[in-house]
């Protein structure tokens, strides 16, 4: 219950700030440029809040509904405006300055991202060291040569400080199926060059677990140990399981690991299973019957426990820090590659050469909102800078309804010498209303197949 309202609460703030960067950018550059500004509002729907602000008397608002925000702007077109008024208004505005105003949103967005970046890379933000704890039977990987041990240090010649800092560079060259030179210190202490073939891989390889599943290398991570670390509600909890009980036997064969465990009850779905655990230096027995789930074209068992992992060693741990200068180019370049890595998926999306699979929506930006925000404070913050790309580049994309769409009305007028009719500009944000719609509706219901595992 307390991680649920931890989750809420962190996509709330998160939202509401990402909201406030883009309309202000809005806003900021059309007061710059001599627009009346008649409302500031973050939400949508009844009004919580609001106040009156500056000479314009702006109406400054925060909504109930706190799924976006909108800046509305003195304009002839949705009402009367006084004579003395009408060189204010929106729509009286030169073509170029009514694209700066809508551009501002998004770029103001990217901004907060560099920002952001900047920040966590100079005050330093804790990770994993960048050592290979696994190398998967017949990988990509294993064909490089890795071994477990080996500690990356570059790529490309790319400094690598933690495990997870170039994740996103891996995804583009597996997109570009390209080679990837990777410098590491293997566990005697001898540098030596691997080279990543990444030229097999497809669109539909690329996810969140390439450099795991894809490429075959796990970083360092705790032993697992054959302990309950966390029940969820199934059939080990009606059973009379507890966090803490250690499995000792399954069936009357000794278990020493959480694999072990993992695979005989995954082969025992809708089958009666005998467990002997310890529990507060007692032996116990239990009768547990595993749940059949589907996963992809098989049928596996589950009872619902989670590991305990043992304690992560201080050694394996680091904080990356970087200089002013050095931590200012990192950021833009991590913003540059993330803006273009969205708009090659969602492109190839469109081509079907991507799973729309990789699509998330609220629940999973929630989830990952409050993971984030448990971590720590630099970590939200590299949250929110993922998010404010992911919410530029969306904005940017020609779809009638998002800034985007606007903007590819204005670019038309600006060639042609002359706006699009009301009519063609009604039927564009039909069809932008649509796209969107359908989009969100996808990504949704990819969130709650991640959740319940369909």
């Amino acid at each position: 219950m307390i991680d649920i309202l931890l989750y809420v609460v962190s996509f709330i703030v998160a939202i509401g700030v990402l909201i406030v960067v883009h309309e202000f950018g809005h806003y900021w550059v059309a007061r710059r440029l001599g627009i009346k500004v008649l409302r500031f509002s973050v939400g949508f729907g009844k009004a919580l809040w609001k106040r009156r602000v500056g000479r314009d008397q702006t109406e400054i608002v925060i909504a109930a509904i706190p799924l976006g925000g909108y800046v509305k702007m003195l304009d002839e077109t949705e009402g009367d405006v006084p004579e003395r008024e009408r060189h204010r208004a929106f729509n009286r505005q030169p073509v170029w300055k009514r694209i700066a105003v809508v551009v501002a949103g998004p770029m103001f967005n990217l901004l907060f991202a560099i920002l952001a970046y900047w920040f966590i890379f100079v005050t330093g933000v804790e990770g994993i060291k960048p050592v290979v704890g696994q190398v998967l039977e017949g990988s990509v990987a294993q064909q490089a040569g890795f071994r477990p041990g080996d500690e990356i240090i570059a790529m490309d010649g790319k400094p690598v400080l933690t495990w997870d800092q170039r994740r996103l560079y891996l995804f583009q060259r597996a997109l570009d199926r390209k080679h990837v030179q990777v410098d590491v210190r293997d566990p005697d202490g001898r540098e030596q060059t691997r080279v990543l073939d990444l030229s097999r891989f497809s669109g539909k390889d690329i996810g969140a677990s390439l450099i795991e599943r894809g490429i075959g290398l796990i970083g360092y991570f705790p032993e697992v140990l054959p302990v309950i670390g966390k029940l969820d509600e199934g059939p080990a909890m009606r059973a009379g399981l507890e966090v803490g009980d250690r499995i000792r036997m399954i069936d009357k064969t000794p278990v020493s690991s959480w694999e072990e465990i993992v695979k005989v009850i995954s082969a025992s779905a809708g089958k009666s299973i005998h467990l002997e655990v310890e529990r507060a230096g007692a032996s116990r027995e239990f009768d547990v019957v595993p749940d059949a789930v589907t996963d992809g074209e098989r049928s596996i068992g589950r009872i619902n426990i989670r590991p305990q992992f043992a304690e992560f060693p201080a050694s394996m741990r680091t904080t990356m820090r970087m200089s002013f200068g050095t931590a200012l180019g990192e950021s833009v370049s991590e913003c540059w590659g993330m803006s273009w890595l969205t708009l090659e998926m969602l492109y190839r999306m469109v081509l079907l050469e991507v799973s729309t699979k990789t699509l998330s929506g609220p629940l999973t930006i929630a989830q990952y909102a409050g993971v984030s925000a448990k971590i720590g404070f630099n970590h939200f913050i590299m949250f929110l800078a993922v998010i404010s790309i992911s919410l530029a580049v969306l904005n940017l994309l020609p779809v009638p309804v998002l800034d985007g769409g606007h903007l590819l009305y204005y670019v038309i007028e600006a060639i042609k010498g002359k706006p699009l009719s009301m009519r063609v500009m009604e039927a564009g944000q039909r069809v932008g209303v649509v796209l969107l719609a359908a989009l969100m509706i996808l990504a949704l219901y990819n969130d709650i197949t991640r959740i319940f595992r369909w």
